[in-house]
């Protein structure tokens, strides 16, 4: 096994990360499409799940913590939201000081937006704009933030599977304002089902990148986006359908002040891999497990858990010495 060490930072892999700890959390993966939800009628099984997540994200940000990244920890008390957890979807941040809020499809989902996050941004990071592109939903154009896009911020390339997620017009809005070359492919799952969001099947490291390259449906698009990544000087970990049925693609690499490189994925997705991929992958990162198996069943994983800070730390001003009189 590599011996990790500490690195410089990687404009991929964020140092620190923004989590919500939800205390009304549904594993139904269609209760973030009304637009209200009540616990009248819950039964003690959902109550259950949602304890639960509150303890697999706590426990999570404990970890990641413990390996030297900086988190951010928002707690949300409210029963109308859901897949909170799932942050991702509404806010991501780019180098340069710039934070981008998203539009999302389900109305309820809206709801998550979070002033305070985005004010801890600004208080604590350099900041110099918002980009708010939540107005694109009264035309009905939704781009759901790092599930819906996989950036490569080397090569200054958004990957992008087309769906109700991921307008092709807002996408190109988004690319064009931050001067990414956006690659457009499609993909469906073994059943024949689209793909819904990119993150599904690729995950892009400093030194990796992970891809379930079999669900891209145009053969030439594939063999594309392979050769893109591989010109990018990155080791291409080919992931199986069932190892992105076990959310392996969502997994998301970081930084630690301490160990250098970490790739963040669940425990199920872990399970999965085979010993040479996981060779593979510890060539360049060190693999952090982390407990998801409650949030996994909402559709999400360690990915869409967390929003990744790719913004400069505020430089704290000494405070002014005054001379008694």
């Amino acid at each position: 096994m590599t011996n990790h060490r500490p690195t410089l930072r990687s404009v991929q892999a964020p140092s620190a990360v923004v989590m919500i700890r939800p205390l009304f959390f549904s594993t139904s993966k269609d209760a973030a499409q009304s637009s209200s939800r009540s616990l009248i009628g819950e039964s003690q099984k959902d109550i259950d799940f949602a304890e639960q997540a509150y303890v697999e994200i706590s426990a999570a940000a404990d970890e990641l913590s413990r390996h030297g990244v900086d988190v951010h920890l928002f707690e949300d008390k409210s029963r109308d939201t859901p897949h909170s957890v799932f942050l991702n979807n509404w806010l991501s941040t780019h180098a340069g000081g710039y934070v981008t809020i998203y539009p999302m499809q389900a109305e309820s989902r809206r709801k998550e937006r979070r002033s305070d996050v985005i004010e801890l941004l600004k208080s604590e990071y350099r900041v110099q704009d918002v980009v708010d592109f939540s107005e694109l939903e009264d035309e009905q154009q939704f781009l759901e933030g790092t599930g819906a896009m996989v950036f490569d911020n080397v090569e200054r390339v958004v990957y992008a599977v087309p769906s109700s997620h991921a307008n092709q017009q807002a996408l190109e809005q988004f690319c064009d304002h931050f001067k990414y070359e956006p690659v457009i492919f499609e993909a469906q799952h073994t059943d024949g089902k689209p793909v819904t969001h990119t993150n599904e099947i690729l995950c892009i490291g400093t030194g990796i990148a992970l891809i379930g390259s079999d669900l891209i449906t145009d053969p030439a698009k594939k063999a594309e986006i392979l050769r893109r990544l591989e010109r990018s000087g990155r080791q291409v970990v080919q992931l199986s359908n069932e190892q992105i049925e076990a959310c392996a693609g969502r997994s998301i690499e970081l930084h630690s002040k301490t160990e250098g490189l970490l790739l963040a994925m669940s425990e199920g997705a872990y399970s999965s891999l085979y010993q040479d991929q996981i060779d593979l992958i510890e060539q360049s990162t060190k693999i952090v497990q982390l407990k998801l198996d409650t949030i996994e069943q909402a559709g999400g994983s360690a990915r869409c858990a967390m929003a990744g800070i790719h913004l400069n730390l505020r430089e704290v001003e000494p405070e002014l010495e005054t001379e008694a009189t």
